[in-house]
């Protein structure tokens, strides 16, 4: 098998990838015959190359084994990971989404041994399946470890995409202007001897210059399945009438996905005729109105209505779509007849964000498929002990929780009293008033990330959160602690035993952070952004002996100056491997924002701009 190994490595042509790729093949071989059937593959494949493209397309050819041996049901799971642009990391969660919708996974036939599996740990499992087969990288990982992002190698994608047009699977288009036609070959490799037909998956990248949305018919398949736009993150359409197209000429789509839109539009009608959808996303989009035939769409398994805009009266429909697995609502919202009835989602895992002031919670006693939960409370709530032990089932299986907080100062305990019902989380964040964190959150035995924001914790607080057993990732933002303490923030010996990475973000009344010898023994990245009137490297960061990364992002030249090489303070950091600055701003910058910053609080005290991050990915 030595000797089999060494000439089958002569022909991956010094390539990492195509090495490892190889070896995810041959782990799964145990005998020299299927060793020896490998290395009659390889040479086949290499003799395919010829000329100058032979290095080039044979270790494309040596990565298709990989893709050969791949089985039936994860082969359409990775030649979809070519829908997404060259070189992006993407999101796990809504790469399973997609999956499922796409009707990539299916569920077993029966549950063995009391364990219930949902299509989620099944798309989960796929996924580490590839990268087993090292067919795909892993990006980033979670607070529990569970991948969170993953991406394509440049020739993996490559070979994605030869065999997707091959087998007529999906097409990306670079453009899609008027004077321009669909088809658009993604590099000379690919454009030889591939077929130009019609496909049923589409995946578009805009421009800021958008003057056409849907391809001329005689470009598309009548029957398309899928159609994904990706491009800036916001961009602007001129021409409002092209948005009704996407709802009128598509009506067996399965997944829309059209994200960032700035034009301010309503949505048409005939968006209730596209009822084989199981995936809409309209995610930072500016939306106007949604209409009620929005109610027909039944098989729906993820909506994503997470607008830019505050919307007016949602339709009372949700509770038609029974299927429905993920459900993001608006920031701000109100709802026709003043209520949305979501008691009937028995399959909802993720509901983000319910408010009550247009959901009554008992509806949550409904829900008990839920783990991810996030909660405005935006009026007066009333009996609340009685409400959470009625729904207990469905808190008991929260795995994260969001609560915002926006009833003002003579509030708190209605978020200490919701906390102290999720004792299972994982991950924690809260924003708003909270004054106390429940006295036993030491004995949460999961929780392992929490996000504190405009909470008013009382001064006691500190120790409570230095207690938590086993807590990897804290982010604090701005008045996390009542002003009387916030200036002074103190890492305790033998506290934060096992945190990994902490974020100080906008913490504008900050002006000393210590570190006492012992504290976050087990810290690796340290990220402070924005904390202008701390102009001195925190007290205390050379006893950080397992630190790793030290980022400054938005703080003051002076503060930089301290900490570059020759500075006064470069001895505190001069341990850490790596250590970046990024956008730093000199006296009078800082100056003017922390005026505009003081302003701001005065006009909007309920509100900031830290807290406008709700709902978005938190900086580890």
């Amino acid at each position: 098998m030595k000797e089999i190994g060494k000439k089958m490595l002569q022909h991956c042509a010094g390539l990492p990838l195509a090495v490892i790729v190889l070896a995810g093949l041959l782990a799964r071989k145990d005998t020299i015959q299927e060793w020896d059937t490998v290395l009659n593959n390889v040479y086949a494949y290499i003799r395919r190359g010829k000329g100058h493209e032979q290095e080039c397309m044979g270790t494309l050819w040596v990565l298709s084994l990989s893709y050969d041996n791949l089985p039936y049901h994860l082969k359409s799971c990775f030649l979809y990971l070519g829908i997404f642009p060259e070189d992006s990391e993407i999101p796990v969660k809504r790469l399973t989404q997609l999956w499922m919708a796409e009707g990539f996974i299916s569920m077993p036939l029966q549950q063995t041994q009391g364990l219930v599996e949902t299509m989620e740990d099944i798309a989960y499992n796929y996924l580490n399946e590839l990268v087993d087969r090292c067919v795909v990288q892993i990006g980033e990982r979670g607070s529990v470890r569970k991948i969170k992002s993953c991406r394509l190698h440049d020739l993996m994608r490559d070979l994605c995409l030869i065999k997707s047009q091959e087998e007529g699977f999906l097409r990306n288009v670079k453009s899609l202007h008027r004077s321009e036609t669909m088809y658009s070959p993604p590099s000379l490799m690919i454009a030889k001897a591939i077929p130009t037909g019609k496909v049923r998956r589409l995946a578009i990248c805009l421009d800021e210059n958008v003057d056409k949305l849907v391809p001329s018919s005689s470009e598309r398949d009548d029957r398309l399945r899928s159609l994904l736009y990706f491009g800036p993150s916001y961009w602007h359409l001129k021409n409002k009438k092209l948005v009704s197209s996407l709802f009128k000429d598509f009506k067996l789509l399965r997944v829309l996905k059209v994200e960032g839109m700035t034009a301010l539009v309503d949505l048409p009608n005939e968006i209730g005729n596209m009822v084989h959808l199981r995936f809409l996303s309209l995610r930072f989009s500016y939306i106007k109105r949604l209409p009620s035939s929005l109610g027909n769409l039944i098989l729906l398994q993820t909506l994503n209505l997470r607008f830019r805009n505050r919307s007016d009266m949602l339709p009372n429909v949700f509770w038609k779509m029974v299927q429905l697995r993920h459900l993001y609502l608006p920031l701000y919202y109100t709802a026709r007849g003043n209520r949305l009835h979501l008691s009937t989602l028995h399959n909802l895992q993720t509901l983000n964000c319910v408010s009550s002031l247009c959901c009554e919670l008992n509806d949550l006693a409904g829900l008990t498929s839920l783990r991810k939960l996030a909660i405005q409370l935006a009026s007066p709530l009333k009996n609340l002990e009685e409400t959470l032990k009625g729904i207990s089932n469905t808190l008991d299986g929260i795995r994260s929780l969001f609560v915002h907080n926006m009833l003002g100062t003579d509030s708190g305990t209605e978020v200490t009293q919701i906390v102290l019902s999720c004792r299972h989380v994982y991950k924690l964040q809260l924003v708003g008033r909270t004054v106390e964190l429940p006295g036993d959150l030491q004995h949460f035995p999961n929780l392992t990330k929490l996000s504190l924001c405009r909470c008013d914790l009382n001064d006691n607080q500190m120790a409570v959160l230095a207690k938590l057993p086993n807590l990897k990732i804290l982010c604090l933002m701005e008045e996390t602690f009542e002003s009387s303490i916030s200036d002074t923030l103190v890492f305790s010996n033998e506290g934060f035993r096992r945190l990994e990475c902490l974020s100080l973000m906008f913490m504008y009344e900050l002006k000393d952070l210590k570190v006492e010898r012992g504290a976050m023994p087990r810290l690796r990245r340290l990220f402070i952004q924005a904390c202008y009137r701390l102009t001195e490297v925190p007290n205390g960061l050379r006893y950080l002996t397992t630190l790793r990364e030290l980022s400054f992002v938005r703080m003051s030249t002076t503060f930089r100056n301290r900490l570059q090489e020759g500075g006064e303070d470069f001895d505190e950091v001069q341990h850490v491997p790596s250590v970046v600055f990024a956008d730093m701003l000199d006296s009078s910058e800082v100056a003017k924002f922390q005026s505009r910053q003081r302003q701001s609080a005065q006009d909007s005290p309920g509100k900031s701009w830290a807290t406008s991050i709700y709902g978005r990915k938190i900086r580890k």
